[in-house]
C-alpha cells in the first residue's frame, strides 16, 4: 500500500512537471523563432519599441527588430 502511494505521488509530480515544460516550450515556440525574431503580427507600439516605423500603406513594420512583420 505504501509503495502504491509513493508511486502515485511520483507519477503525479512527473505529469505536472511534464505539463509545465510542454507549456513553456509551446509558449516559447509561438513567440520567437531560432533567430530571435518575433513571429506573427505586431502592434504598432511593438514595432516602434523595436526601433522600426509602421508603414500603414502595407501594414508592415519597416526597420528595427520587427522589420517586414505584419502590423495589426
Amino acid at each position: 500500500m505504501r509503495i502504491r502511494r509513493i508511486l502515485a505521488a511520483v507519477m503525479a509530480t512527473a505529469a505536472l512537471a511534464g505539463l509545465g515544460l510542454t507549456g513553456a516550450a509551446t509558449a516559447t515556440a509561438a513567440t520567437a523563432t531560432a533567430t530571435g525574431v518575433v513571429t506573427g503580427a505586431l502592434t504598432p507600439g511593438e514595432c516602434e519599441q523595436g526601433g522600426g516605423t509602421v508603414d500603414w500603406a502595407t501594414n508592415t513594420c519597416k526597420g528595427g527588430t520587427g522589420d517586414g512583420q505584419m502590423v495589426d
